[in-house]
């Protein structure tokens, strides 16, 4: 039970994937401008992640060493396509603004370096939650982008505005959106500030 724990916590802070191993950056960049297709991106990452995970598992003892990145990219893609044709079934919005991003799950560093790394030696239940954990770990970091540059990027968070309009500077106010938050820099330097606090937090990450 306690190896259990530590297999599905270490990931979400201690061993981050996005601000330790620096894994993922690209789409942490790339869809963290409103807070829904973060949310729904990081989902489909840690459900991707935890069903490979077991998959490969399972299939671990009977994978010649010779094709086993051709299979661990063929079990991912087609869990990606799944997840994919499901969104444009019930979230189709969301679908759109994630666009390619969803297909490039598929060649996402973290889902490969997990299947690589853990799943071709454990157990599918320790696999499975590997493979949470890494998720939460990655989807954590895209909400917590996410909330602060949709929140002052656009007053809003998930449609609903947060800050009132009566605060703002056309209605006699005081307050401007910073346009700032929603352009791709502003999410480099959230990562950035968020490794900051983390390796601040973590002495053991620290360079002596």
């Amino acid at each position: 039970m306690a190896k259990n724990n530590e297999v599905i916590k270490t990931p979400v802070w201690l061993n981050n994937p996005v601000v330790v191993q620096i894994l993922g950056i690209c789409s942490a960049l790339a869809v963290t401008a409103k807070l829904k297709p973060a949310i729904v991106m990081g989902l489909s990452v840690t459900i991707i992640t935890a069903l490979s995970n077991v998959v490969i598992s399972l299939l671990r003892k009977t994978i010649p060493n010779r094709i086993r990145i051709i299979v661990q990219l063929v079990v991912v893609a087609a869990l990606v396509t799944i997840v994919s044709e499901i969104l444009k079934a019930f979230a189709y919005d969301v679908s759109v603004q994630l666009s390619v991003y969803i297909g490039l799950i598929i060649t996402n560093c973290i889902l490969m370096g997990r299947l690589e790394a853990f799943a071709m030696q454990n157990t599918p239940w320790a696999s499975l939650l590997d493979g949470i954990g890494n998720g939460l770990g990655y989807a954590m970091i895209l909400i917590i982008v996410a909330f602060v540059r949709e929140l002052f990027g656009s007053g809003a968070l998930l449609g609903f505005q947060i800050i009132p309009q009566s605060w703002y500077v056309t209605n006699g106010g005081w307050y401007l959106n910073n346009g700032l938050m929603i352009m791709p820099p502003m999410a480099l330097i959230l990562v950035g500030c968020i490794i900051w606090v983390h390796r601040a937090k973590n002495e053991e990450l620290q360079e002596k």
